[in-house]
């Protein structure tokens, strides 16, 4: 199949891919699993290869997390807490680029905190161009400000770069009325608004990530990452996880 040919099939022609830091290693275990980080690149080259454009944004979370420092220590600033958690996801987009390259896809690591001497700084139009030559942009760092979550860094993203929907990759397989893992009947949504995410207080991602993205009628489609072959059916518009958007006929 052409690249023409698969592009013409895609319901997304650019997608901002989140992924927490988690997703980077076995379940209930911390640190970079190069498994896990194989897995993820081989199904994110399967998207690019259909013709999709991917930009992804992870968090840090299987290292550290800057809110775990709030209120529990005087001695490092909540601040610098959450510029260490930024330097924790430099160091998981640095690892998923390797493994995206070593298997043949074209890879850039844009940080929003300037460190030269280890990736490209971003800026919109360079990210972009990038894009358009086919290469894979990993957004590290947030948005180089702390008390912000690398969801909210996701949404913004996205808006920027005019993507088309924010994929929340998760280890479920879309949004539940309760913790599936607790409540094995928890109904799993096929649909939502942005209104009924707001209104039963789903965690899907953190209220400003929500907030922003229903402002902007930009649309979120949570599912598992963890089925192989999940990503390019998420870009091609298979009837996968649970799609959030204005509303809901």
């Amino acid at each position: 199949m052409t690249t023409e040919a698969a592009n013409s099939e895609l319901r997304y022609k650019r997608v901002v891919l989140k992924l927490s830091g988690e997703s980077l290693a076995h379940s209930g275990e911390r640190g970079i699993s190069m498994e896990e980080v194989g897995d993820i690149s081989a199904q994110i080259k399967q998207a690019t290869q259909s013709g999709c454009q991917v930009a992804v944004v992870i968090g840090g979370g299987n290292i550290l997390r800057g809110a775990q420092f709030s209120g529990r220590s005087s001695l490092i600033n909540e601040s610098t807490a959450h510029y260490m958690g930024m330097l924790a996801t430099v160091m998981n987009s640095l690892s998923l680029q390797d493994a995206l390259e070593q298997i043949g896809c074209p890879t850039r690591v844009m940080s929003s905190i300037r460190m030269d001497g280890v990736c490209e700084t971003f800026v919109r139009r360079r990210a972009i161009r990038h894009m358009e030559k086919g290469r894979v942009i990993i957004l590290a760092a947030g948005i180089g400000r702390p008390f912000v979550t690398t969801d909210t860094a996701a949404a913004q993203r996205a808006l920027e770069l005019e993507a088309d929907v924010v994929l929340k990759a998760t280890r479920v397989d879309g949004v539940y009325s309760e913790d599936p893992e607790k409540n094995p009947h928890a109904l799993l949504y096929d649909r939502l608004s942005f209104k009924d995410v707001i209104e039963r207080n789903l965690r899907v991602m953190d209220a400003t990530a929500i907030a922003m993205c229903r402002e902007h009628s930009l649309p979120i489609l949570v599912f598992n990452f963890k089925k192989d072959g999940n990503i390019v059916r998420a870009v091609s518009g298979e009837n996968i996880g649970t799609r959030i958007e204005e509303s809901v006929s």
